[in-house]
């Protein structure tokens, strides 16, 4: 496996080292000691699979609030999807700043995002397939989101949304979310 840095500390492009022969080719997803190197998760509890039927469905942006935060692994089997994370943790210096990448079934390539961050994807095709490994428990109580397109986040999703769940339609932007925090603090 290929390890990349992106320009967010501890989020992860992850291509794979195929090898090919008149069969097809191999290549590895996972290794616990190569992800340790890196200090990342390999401790996974939960496995999801996602299928969008439509081009341009968008799913997200979502994220566990603590002490229920989660690491993903992310990848494409069928189809192709922009996939974006945005950094929500508390002091980093690369605070509300966001990566996305382009993972299909073709490339292989998957995307790490460590705790803290917020994560959706929007298809960019029909019929789209997305496998996630999950290093947390879905806590439905734990469970938020903010605004795909939140003006404080800036992501330059590829198309104008087809379809998006009513849940995702309706989370506040990031703005609302910390004013919310603080009001219930301080109450």
């Amino acid at each position: 496996m290929l390890f990349q840095y992106t320009k967010i500390d501890g989020l992860w492009i992850v291509d794979p080292e195929r090898f090919h022969d008149a069969r097809g080719s191999f290549g590895r997803t996972f290794c616990s000691e190569e992800f340790g190197a890196l200090g990342l998760s390999t401790h996974f509890v939960q496995h999801s699979l996602s299928v969008s039927l439509l081009r341009h469905t968008l799913r997200g942006l979502h994220f566990q609030v603590p002490p229920h935060q989660e690491a993903k692994l992310v990848s494409c089997v069928r189809g192709v999807i922009w996939d974006v994370a945005v950094d929500l943790r508390p002091g980093s210096p690369t605070y509300l700043e966001w990566v996305g990448t382009t993972l299909s079934a073709d490339n292989g390539r998957q995307f790490y995002i460590p705790e803290g961050f917020a994560h959706g994807f929007q298809s960019l095709v029909d019929d789209v397939a997305v496998s996630y490994v999950i290093s947390a428990p879905y806590v439905p109580n734990s469970s938020s989101g903010i605004r795909y397109d939140d003006a404080a986040i800036g992501i330059d999703w590829p198309a104008r949304p087809s379809v998006m769940s009513d849940k995702d339609m309706a989370w506040p932007a990031w703005r609302g979310l910390v004013d919310l925090a603080v009001e219930e603090a301080e109450v």
